[in-house]
């Protein structure tokens, strides 16, 4: 079934979509015929040599990832009970999608169904790949920890996502893009990502940004949000330089950040997080 959190978000963009008088082009309702509940066992081959495309496109449900495919790229199991939801798996070389059968994905996938259910649960493989999530209104727990990602792409409508990286990426990760709705985002571990560039986009929500674990190399972050609160943490030792520009929001300023303007800084050793963030009004909140 799809998570309270969710539906709560879809209600919150349609106030603030209202408000605004902001016209959005939705998708028509589909309409589905929910029925026995099934499984499917997903199972894709990892590529016989280089690195993997894949793309995830997932409607609206929950998704659970995780590191742990052994020998595959994508090994588990979906869950549902409409056939419109039924997982298809397309493969051209390199490139692989597993998509949500019949839905259209365009921000927030319009459903009209009682009871509807719609489970992922994946794991991933260890060899090199650039992964792309397209999602629209859906509860996710991603742990991303030392999958060897050289880039990742996320795209979603109205979210609860909780997504961390446990471990360090073993490899070098040249973007990551997270573009989100009326949301409830919180991203853990971001250091150990281990990307030299990270661009955040959000809706009216609630984020928070966590770039604890271990950064290896310089690196530099834009985070774009309208009427929402955001939480930068970053950890007392890291070298960090934030700079803001905002209409009417609210700066708190915690631990040991430094303020200077509309700028911040905080001294550490290593390599250096460069932050530039821009918000329309809401709050912002600098931690340790």
């Amino acid at each position: 079934m799809v998570p309270k959190s969710v539906l709560a978000a879809i209600l919150v963009l349609a106030l603030v979509t209202m408000a605004c008088g902001v016209s959005v082009n939705t998708p028509p309702i589909q309409e589905f015929t929910t029925g026995p509940t099934q499984t499917m066992d997903i199972s894709v081959p990892a590529p016989a040599s280089g690195s993997a495309n894949l793309t995830l496109e997932f409607g609206a449900g929950e998704l659970t990832l995780a590191p742990g495919a052994q020998g595959e790229l994508v090994q588990g199991m979906a869950t549902y009970n409409a056939e419109q939801l039924k997982p298809v798996i397309t493969t051209n070389g390199s490139d692989v999608k597993v998509s949500t059968g019949n839905v259209v994905i365009r921000g927030i996938p319009a459903i009209r169904a009682n009871n509807f259910i719609n489970q992922w649960d994946l794991k991933l493989g260890s060899q090199p790949m650039a992964l792309k999530i397209n999602a629209g209104a859906y509860k996710g727990r991603m742990e991303l920890g030392g999958l060897a990602l050289s880039s990742l792409e996320i795209s979603d409508g109205a979210a609860d996502v909780d997504l961390t990286f446990g471990q360090p990426n073993p490899g070098e990760m040249n973007q990551f893009v997270y573009t989100t709705g009326a949301s409830n985002v919180n991203l853990h571990n971001l250091a150990n990502a281990n990307f030299s560039g990270m661009t955040f986009r959000s809706g009216a929500g609630g984020y928070l940004l966590d770039f604890s674990g271990g950064l290896k190399r310089d690196a530099t972050v834009t985070i774009e949000s309208g009427v929402s609160q955001v939480t930068v943490v970053v950890p007392t030792g890291t070298s960090a330089q934030l700079s803001f520009k905002g209409g009417l929001s609210n700066v708190d300023v915690r631990g040991a950040w430094q303020k200077s303007g509309s700028n911040y800084t905080m001294q550490g050793s290593g390599p250096t997080l460069t932050i530039v963030v821009t918000m329309g009004a809401g709050n912002l909140i600098l931690d340790n």
